[in-house]
């Protein structure tokens, strides 16, 4: 990681769970952090945090929903200005609804999908950004991004209420691939790769079942046996920690510039899929 000091990452959905704990990571490793989120206040936080532990790099926190296209276009205005550009984009900012293909709500599905939904869009905003931040240091040499992907985007699990959300991750998939391929066509130099991590400790699935305790109730307790999701403190499965997916993003950084690694795909031991 020494030859990423100084250097500048963006870090979407910085202000919890995994997208908090790679910025502070990255800080940690001596670059210059910007976490974007639409609440700043966390990251305001964490930044103060980070100075306080004496890591070397800085945290710069910038307020930024990703359904608004003149909200991205300036956050990357303002990151070419202070700081010429992008180097790592890490896109780990996500939405889930509980909506099932059969009885599901096409709200929902618009609100993982549509670019002007109230919620953060896996498949378009993750586009847009990488369009962007593209646009503003395409020449660079070692450049990295990194989307934060899920093991939802590589099998269909048998819980109807994350099929549809499981195709936006497919979609996260094939866009980072697709991004490999013109990347290298453009000879740019400028890696991409995709982090799936299964079943991770954070409150994603509590935002997911926000507005229906009974079924967030329930579906612990299915998952737990299921699928073996964490939502309780069962003995059944150690989850992975947000530090882990951390781990992952400095190591795929760490590689040679030469060496491309294009997908990981991580999970708890005890995870049945």
């Amino acid at each position: 990681m020494d030859r990423w000091r100084g250097r500048v990452a963006l870090v979407t959905g910085a202000s919890v769970g995994i997208g908090a704990v790679v910025a502070e990571e990255l800080v940690r490793c001596g670059m210059t952090v910007v976490g974007c989120a639409r609440d700043v206040q966390h990251i305001q936080k964490l930044a103060a945090e980070c100075q306080i532990a004496g890591h070397s790099g800085v945290l710069v926190p910038f307020k930024c929903d990703l359904n608004n296209e003149e909200e991205i276009l300036s956050m990357f205005a303002a990151i070419k200005a202070q700081h010429k550009g992008v180097d790592v984009c890490i896109n780990n900012a996500g939405l889930a609804h509980p909506e099932s293909l059969l009885n599901g709500q096409t709200s929902g599905w618009k609100n993982m999908l549509d670019f002007q939904g109230p919620g953060v869009v896996h498949a378009v905003s993750l586009s847009h950004c990488l369009t962007v931040s593209l646009s503003h240091r395409l020449t660079c040499v070692d450049g990295h991004i990194i989307n934060i992907n899920s093991g939802s985007g590589h099998r269909v699990v048998p819980s109807a209420d994350v099929h549809f959300y499981s195709s936006t991750k497919y979609a996260v998939t094939a866009l980072t691939e697709a991004l490999r391929q013109e990347l290298r066509v453009a000879n740019t130099h400028i890696r991409a790769t995709s982090i799936s991590p299964g079943v991770v400790e954070t409150e994603f699935i509590r935002r997911l079942y926000r507005h229906d305790a009974d079924k967030a109730a329930a579906s612990y307790y299915m998952n737990v046996c299921i699928l073996a999701y964490y939502f309780t403190l069962s003995l059944l499965l150690q989850p992975l920690e947000a530090i882990d997916v951390a781990n992952s993003v400095t190591y795929v950084l760490g590689a040679p510039p030469h060496v491309q690694i294009g997908d990981i795909l991580m999970r708890p031991v005890e995870q049945v899929s």
